[in-house]
């Protein structure tokens, strides 16, 4: 018998607009550049005698699952995103998108920002809004200090600066879902995006997780 595996609790869909568009465009590479030449290559290695033993029939088949899974994540993520823009009215405060500079007890310093959980890059400060870090100092101010649980125990940190960088040069916040295709349709995006769900739900495998969204499959 498997082991029990609890659900995994939803991140929350916000992105900045720099992200959204980096969804985007690895969405087209897989599905327009990549998947193409993957399943290219596994038609060829289909050729060449027995399967069970046919290594580049084997990854091939690997990597098309993988590249089917990461679609499938990308798609449904972008059914309910969205993309924030604009910074908040009160600019004093943290909220997503916020740039922080905070202080430690032994006073070394460090930059942050809050971005949306596909947007992690912890070498350029970005740390997600779920993450404990974020959690706890979200509505704080420059002077707060804040307690949270790290991974090498409890902390306390200072906030020293709040800006809003990341934000101030965008225009406004978008959503963006496929419950809005139809606001959309005239666009070679969204004309991608069902393409993609027909192609997918062609396959014995993908049925049952794209059942869901057959009203939106019947769009042209």
């Amino acid at each position: 018998m498997s082991r029990y595996r609890p659900p995994r609790t939803p991140s929350a869909p916000y992105i900045t607009r720099h992200g959204a568009e980096n969804l985007k465009a690895e969405l087209d590479r897989l599905w327009k550049v990549e998947r193409p030449k993957v399943t290219d290559a596994v038609t060829e290695a289909a050729k060449n005698g027995d399967r069970s033993e046919n290594g580049d029939y084997i990854y091939g088949k690997r990597r098309l699952r993988e590249i089917d899974a990461r679609v499938r994540y990308l798609t449904k993520r972008l059914e309910t995103i969205t993309v924030i823009a604009q910074p908040p009215p009160d600019q004093s405060r943290i909220f997503f998108g916020a740039s922080v500079l905070l202080k430690s007890e032994q006073g070394s310093v460090q930059q942050i920002h809050i971005v949306g959980a596909d947007e992690i890059d912890l070498k350029m400060g970005k740390i997600s809004i779920d993450s404990p870090l974020a959690r706890a100092i979200l509505g704080k101010s420059a002077g707060d200090s804040v307690e949270f649980v790290a991974p090498r125990g409890l902390e306390l940190k200072q906030v020293e600066r709040v800006d809003y960088a990341l934000l101030n040069s965008a225009e406004e916040s978008t959503s963006y879902g496929l419950n809005r295709l139809s606001a959309l349709k005239n666009s070679n995006y969204s004309h991608s995006f069902i393409l993609m769900h027909r192609e997918l739900s062609q396959t014995n495998r993908y049925n049952a997780q794209l059942r869901k969204l057959n009203p939106l499959l019947t769009l042209t």
